[in-house]
This record gives C-alpha cells, structure tokens and sequence, in this order.
C-alpha cells in the first residue's frame, strides 16, 4: 500500500509528464489550427465576432433563444399582475377572488359545512 509521500511523488511526476506533452503539442495544434483558418478564410476579426460564434452555435444544432422570450415554458397571460377585486369575504376579513386554489380558510369553512356562497360579497 502506498503512503502519502509516494502518492504526491506520483502526482508532481504526473503533472510534469502532462505539461510537457502539452508543451510537445502546442506547437503542432497551433500549425494545425492556422492551416484551417486559411483554408476556410478565417480571420482574428472571424473568430471575435459575435455573429460569427452566434451561427456556429445554431450549425452545431444548438438552438438558440431570443432573449425576448420566456424560457420557463410558462407563457404570460396579458392580464398578468392585475389586481382583481375580491368575490368572497372571510368571517375574520380574508378575502379571495374565485381565482386559483380555495384559500385554505374558506376550505375549512366549507369543510365545517358552510357553502362557498355564503362568503360571496355581493355587490
């Protein structure tokens, strides 16, 4: 079983293998890397602009979203945020509109036997 001492030897050889691989290597990548920007035609002012990396990123089957849109898949209602006025008043002056779920005072009212109408404000 190995101890510490010979577990980070291995890492600090491991390490300097792996550096001078990549320094073996980073020549050729580069040489390799120019020679197909001449021959697409590629250029620094190509590879620093937006549209250029905007379309790779849609040819890459990477679809992009306008920001403009919602990416939640919700989709807002064009009455979102608006305040209605309430239909149903509460014994302790609780009110709800009739809109989503039964609040939970007017669940235990009903489930005392009450009906939902006799909290209705009438108007």
């Amino acid at each position: 079983m190995s101890n510490l001492i010979e577990i980070q030897n291995q890492i600090e050889k491991l390490t300097r293998q792996a550096n001078e691989i990549k320094d073996r290597e980073f020549d050729k990548t580069v040489q390799e890397i120019l020679a197909k920007m001449n021959a697409f035609g590629i250029g620094l002012k190509d590879l620093q602009s937006r549209k250029t990396l905007k379309a790779s990123a849609t040819k890459a089957g990477k679809p992009r979203l306008p920001a403009s849109k919602p990416t939640s898949g919700r989709v807002k209602s064009k009455h979102a945020g608006s305040v209605i006025a309430p239909k149903f008043l509460g014994p302790n002056g609780e009110t709800w509109s009739g809109r989503g779920l039964m609040p939970r005072w007017l669940s235990a009212l009903v489930a005392q036997g009450k009906t939902k109408e006799d909290f209705a404000i009438k108007s």
